[in-house]
């Protein structure tokens, strides 16, 4: 990865986990103010405070600290020390448990409110998207086997209409989970609607570790463009070696290309060697030797120069959509998608515990690091969309209930409601112990994934 990735990757990824560690603090801030339990400490990260600064009346200290890969907020409570007098009725353990269960939800509602106004902005402001418009599927694809043919536009998947590719996306990776026989409806240039029968109980168990649409052979369809530069990324090899904008591709490594999809082929099958492109400049021909570039793309490493096509802006009107909604639709598809994407993790981390789903699932900083750069790089509704999902992933990790995490003091507060008193102190400490030791595994666990990434790429 050249130095201007690594930017984009470190800078993608530090923006989203400071907002959503602020956000979901935040939340858990509001919450005990509503409630006047008194805040000692607003801490972004964990461990030795590298900054920090007091403000308010109760002089509550804001910290940046030294691991960043998380945050807190402590409150005033009896069983961490001493409180004076007139502050006792404001300490946490004194609340009542509707109050503090309130203070801990807080938390993670926060993170499912960013995803809900992330997907409103979105939705009512518009983005262009890819039309559900299917390519050529590949031979002894379920897609194949459904006859799914180049050129058609799905419209619904089970019923439920779909306008974007993305939408399409998602609508199939839900049913995929449920493993039954979906139809997808699709319309022809002529005017004519079939429905496909996909059995998606004959997909391999494995294929949500890769991409679900790849498996099933359902394929966006990519006309074929001139081989005309129409952008160079600056630094990139494509840019020392010389290549400019308007210049034409006539052929690679000596082999005529037809097309842009030709260029792009020879680039990824090149790796690192050096490629001897031939360019048309202004009617004159010229020749360049250009030496691509490793780069991360969703996982994959893939050879890349630095070039993009001339855009064709009657071909992208004919293969993009537009889609926008008013301000009310809008929050109703927000609130949907929000509450959908929650539900699908939940049953995806219940497939990885019962072992349906591979633990290779579980993606670690690396990994999410590696996303947000690309993300940011696509534009900025593809980071918005990436914040969210995140943001969403982040409040359901904390709803788990495993001791230390949110989720674990509201299953405290469910045995102190049962029991009808406060737990044992000896029982809090176990369950902390506990926590922390599964909390370890899984992080060690998405190490394990993100290194293995790495390395397989």
């Amino acid at each position: 990865m050249n130095l201007a990735g690594m930017l984009w990757v470190i800078g993608g990824f530090a923006l989203a986990l400071g907002v959503l560690i602020v956000v979901h603090e935040l939340g858990h801030y509001a919450a005990a103010r509503l409630c006047n339990v008194k805040i000692l400490r607003f801490s972004v990260g964990f461990g030795r405070p590298l900054w920090m600064r007091r403000f308010g009346k109760d002089r509550t200290e804001w910290a940046l600290a030294a691991f960043p890969l998380g945050g807190y907020v402590k409150m005033l409570d009896e069983r961490e020390g001493d409180v004076a007098a007139h502050d006792a009725p404001r300490a946490f353990n004194r609340q009542s448990l509707g109050r503090r269960s309130l203070i801990v939800i807080a938390g993670p509602l926060a993170n499912f409110l960013l995803a809900v106004a992330i997907y409103w902005f979105l939705f009512h402001t518009g983005v262009e998207e890819p039309r559900p418009v299917f390519g050529e599927p590949p031979a002894a694809t379920l897609a194949a086997e459904a006859k799914i043919g180049a050129g058609q536009t799905a419209r619904s998947v089970a019923g439920k209409p779909v306008a974007t590719w993305s939408e399409l996306r998602w609508e199939i990776l839900r049913h995929v989970l449920d493993r039954k026989t979906v139809a997808i409806e699709t319309i022809d240039a002529q005017g004519n609607i079939e429905f496909h029968r996909f059995e998606l109980g004959r997909l391999p168990t494995d294929a949500l570790e890769g991409d679900v649409m790849q498996a099933l052979g359902l394929q966006l369809q990519r006309p074929d463009l001139p081989p005309t530069i129409g952008g160079v990324q600056p630094n990139s090899p494509a840019a020392r070696a010389g290549v400019q904008v308007g210049d034409r591709v006539t052929a690679i490594d000596g082999q005529p290309v037809a097309g842009w999809r030709d260029v792009a082929q020879a680039i990824r099958d090149a790796g690192e060697r050096a490629l001897v492109i031939d360019l048309e400049r202004a009617g004159q021909p010229l020749r360049i030797d250009v030496a691509p570039e490793l780069a991360s793309v969703r996982g994959q490493t893939v050879a890349r120069i630095g070039v993009a096509v001339r855009d064709d802006p009657e071909l992208r009107r004919s293969l993009m959509i537009a889609v926008s909604y008013g301000p009310l639709e809008s929050l109703h598809r927000a609130l949907d998608q929000t509450w959908d994407t929650a539900v699908l993790s939940l049953r995806m981390i219940g497939r990885m515990i019962s072992g349906e789903l591979s633990l290779r699932n579980v993606s670690g900083p690396v990994t999410i690091a590696d996303y947000a750069g690309q993300s940011a790089r696509m534009g900025a509704d593809y980071y918005l969309r990436f914040l969210a999902l995140i943001s969403i992933s982040l409040g359901v990790l904390n709803l788990l209930p495993i001791p230390v995490l949110d989720g674990g003091h509201l299953m405290y507060h469910l045995a102190e409601l049962i029991k009808g008193g406060a737990l044992a102190e000896r029982t809090l400490e176990i369950g902390q112990r506990i926590g922390l030791a599964l909390l370890a595994l899984l992080m060690g666990l998405a190490l394990y994934n993100d290194i293995l990434r790495l390395v397989s790429n």
